[in-house]
């Protein structure tokens, strides 16, 4: 859209100023320049804020580009108004774009050249009129990219070229460190077999482990003789001792990127639904489900509906309409995952074990994941990739919820996440983020939850990624896909080789094994990862200004070491007897203005109860101290109905530990049917005939002793 000032006729306050200036805005944000009236339906009309933090830009076809700095939103909305109030929508429906004066030099890397002369008069009326645009010192804005130019062409490729070979260069290093470190650990089990001992002696789980590695076998015969026979087994006797669960794959195992390929081979399958964002992603969403009960939908039921979210009329679908229908569940996965994560482990996989149990199982994916799409946006585009935790907290999770809501008839769905899934839920329920998504929720359960950093944060390498510069970071890790060439070994390399690799890699960054795992199965679980992620979003977690430095997601390093030191928690500041006696003059000031309980709360009223899972020996995250903000009272919105911390768990063991169904499994099973609001109208899980369900403190009229309600229940 562009505007002529021939063709405005302003009144009142509107100037042609006005006008061009809006013009420039406009192509500012579109997807494309508007020269000689091309690509008109894709030109920014509005900036539609999703939070007050979150705005994004709505295209004259009413499609959605991703978020833009606050500022830059709110400028298009004053000139939009300004116009609307005084010039008449067919005077700018008039308007010739090819007499526009030309945008300038439009960079698209966080620099626009505005035409100062057009801006001169109206700017001093942006400013006064301007919403406050302060943001959080853990999020801070984004860069702004423009519409395709040249110049911005040239500088994305030069960034492309450089972190292709720069980050390729980093990832070598790792791989390299990574082998070099494993060498004693395969010279001692080469030992071990020289001198005939078994090397896998010690592992806690190796009885176990060989009978299951029998039993694939066992099952792995039993499938080819099916097959080979005419007649075959019978489904009954294929499916005994499995509940009727008839596999419809199996054999020897290809170790394939199918999740449902997986859940055939335990009588389940999968369908795949396409979920638009509010801000224009394409992401995936897959549904678990029973093949007796359910029948898959076709393509165009399963693709995406549009950007609105918790609108329209819900499907209610039941193929049986006097069978109740099975409570719904979501599932989120952690960084550089997929929702596969959930189902490597046959039938003790979460996701399956929850299916069968007798929950209706959904498995969320975020942006770009293993295929990039945007319902305007190319790859190559740096919109693209202009994103971290906080989009996908505030635009992935909610528009998965919603789909689910719509899918299932519910009002609310249990919530499972891990690792990095719970950071962008953790994130996204804040009271300054989408509070009210809370309301959509029974219970969030938390697998090794991402709030606070570990000790892991200290290592070599990911120092060397807090310490460069934001720029320098972008020239090594570029403005698109974070090390994209992770994805390309993962296409050409065998699947036992890259699942050797990928756990040798990932074991050297993440600091955890396998030592709990079925390693039978050791390289499926690394099929599904990596995803393509941006490398924005990795800045965020590793770069100088957010995680890395303030090691918390929500509180500043000043904020929560503060609120450690009033509650006389020993930390890094109090390590000293210099240092204590400091600690103790500084609480001692801060008795006199201490702040009210719950002042620095995360969490409003509209939070939904947690249940939090903790590894004792996770490096990665530290979730006990997550556990004391919420025992010690700073957020008394927060309904903790279930805590447990496992001593001996590493971060992947709450997903993949052999002895993880009767760890945790079970309890999430049972934690969601406590939780659950609709109990009335859904099937009653197995293994929760007895449970009761979860009573309110208020309802109840307990408290803590002190007049306050408490904030941790047993489930």
């Amino acid at each position: 859209m562009g505007l002529s000032s021939d063709n405005i006729q302003p009144s009142g306050a509107v100037t042609v100023q006005t006008a061009v200036e809006f013009a420039h805005q406009a192509e500012k944000l579109s997807l494309q320049t508007t020269q000689n009236n091309e690509h008109q339906d894709t030109v920014a009309v509005e900036a539609q804020f999703v939070t007050p933090q979150d705005p994004v830009i709505v295209t004259a076809d009413g499609n959605r580009l991703p978020t833009v700095p606050l500022e830059q939103a709110h400028k298009l909305n004053i000139l939009k108004g300004e116009l609307e109030n005084g010039v008449s929508k067919e005077s700018i429906d008039r308007v010739n774009s090819d007499r526009l004066p030309p945008p300038g030099n439009v960079s698209g890397l966080g620099t626009y050249a505005n035409n100062k002369a057009a801006q001169k008069s109206s700017e001093g009326s942006l400013r006064r009129s301007m919403p406050p645009t302060n943001t959080h010192p853990l999020f801070p804005p984004l860069p702004l990219y423009g519409p395709p130019s040249l110049l911005r062409d040239i500088q994305c490729w030069t960034f492309r070229f450089t972190s292709f070979f720069l980050s390729a260069a980093f990832l070598g290093v790792i791989v390299l460190g990574a082998l070099f470190t494993s060498i004693p650990k395969v010279c001692n089990t080469v030992w071990q077999r020289i001198t005939f001992r078994d090397p896998d002696a010690g592992r806690p789980f190796r009885d176990e482990e060989i009978r299951r590695q029998t039993i694939r076998k066992e099952q792995d015969k039993a499938w080819k003789r099916r097959k080979s026979q005419s007649q075959g087994t019978s489904d009954q006797e294929n499916a005994q001792g499995n509940e009727g669960y008839v596999p419809t794959e199996g054999g020897p195992d290809p170790v394939i990127c199918d999740v449902g390929y997986y859940a055939r081979r335990v009588g389940l399958d999968i369908e795949e639904f396409q979920v638009q964002t509010e801000d224009g992603f394409i992401i995936d969403l897959w549904h678990v489900y029973d093949p007796r009960e359910y029948t898959r939908l076709d393509d165009q039921e399963r693709a995406y509906r549009g950007p609105e979210l918790f609108t329209g009329d819900n499907r209610k679908r039941l193929r049986d309409p006097n069978q109740k229908p099975k409570f719904p569940v979501l599932l989120m996965h952690g960084l550089l995952q997929s929702s596969g994560a959930y189902c490597v482990n046959d039938d003790d996989s979460l996701a399956f074990y929850l299916c069968k149990s007798g929950y209706d199982v959904w498995l969320g994916n975020n942006r770009c994941g293993f295929h990039p799409k945007h319902a305007l946006l190319e790859y190559s585009d740096p919109r693209m990739w202009c994103w971290n935790i906080r989009q996908m907290g505030v635009f992935d999770l909610s528009a998965l919820v919603s789909r689910v809501l719509f899918e299932t008839g519910f009002e609310k769905i249990g919530l499972i996440c891990h690792s990095q899934g719970t950071t962008q839920t953790f994130v996204a329920l804040a009271k300054e983020q989408r509070p009210e998504l809370g309301e959509k929720l029974t219970v969030f359960c938390a697998l090794a939850p991402a709030a606070y950093a570990g000790p892991l944060i200290g290592k070599m390498y990911f120092k060397f990624m807090r310490v460069i510069s934001p720029g320098l970071f972008r020239v090594m890790f570029g403005i698109h896909a974070f090390i994209p060439i992770m994805m390309t070994m993962h296409s050409i390399l065998p699947s036992g080789i890259y699942g050797r690799l990928g756990y040798t890699v990932f074991s050297f960054l993440f600091d955890w094994t396998d030592t709990r795992w079925d390693r039978g199965l050791r390289d499926r679980m690394f099929q599904f990862a990596p995803v393509y992620v941006s490398a924005e979003s990795m800045r965020w977690w590793l770069g100088r200004e957010c995680f890395a430095k303030h090691k918390c997601i929500l509180s500043t390093k000043e904020e929560w070491r503060s609120e450690e030191n009033e509650d006389g928690t020993d930390g890094p500041l109090a390590e000293t007897a210099s240092q204590r006696r400091s600690s103790i003059l500084q609480h001692m000031n801060r008795e006199h203005h201490k702040k009210p309980k719950g002042a620095t709360a995360w969490y409003n009223e509209k939070v939904c109860p947690f249940a939090l899972w903790v590894a004792g020996k996770d490096n990665l995250v530290d979730g006990e101290k997550l556990l004391r903000r919420f025992e010690r009272g700073r957020e008394p919105n927060v309904r903790v109905v279930h805590s447990k911390i496992l001593p001996d768990y590493e971060h992947l063991d709450v997903i993949w530990a052999m002895d993880a169904v009767d760890q945790i499994f079970g309890e999430i099973r049972e934690v969601l049917w406590k939780t659950c609001d609709a109990r009335d109208k859904c099937r009653i899980p197995k293994g929760c005939e007895d449970v009761a369900a979860w009573v309110r403190p208020e309802e109840a009229g307990t408290d803590n002793g002190d007049g306050e309600q408490s904030s941790s229940d047993s489930a």
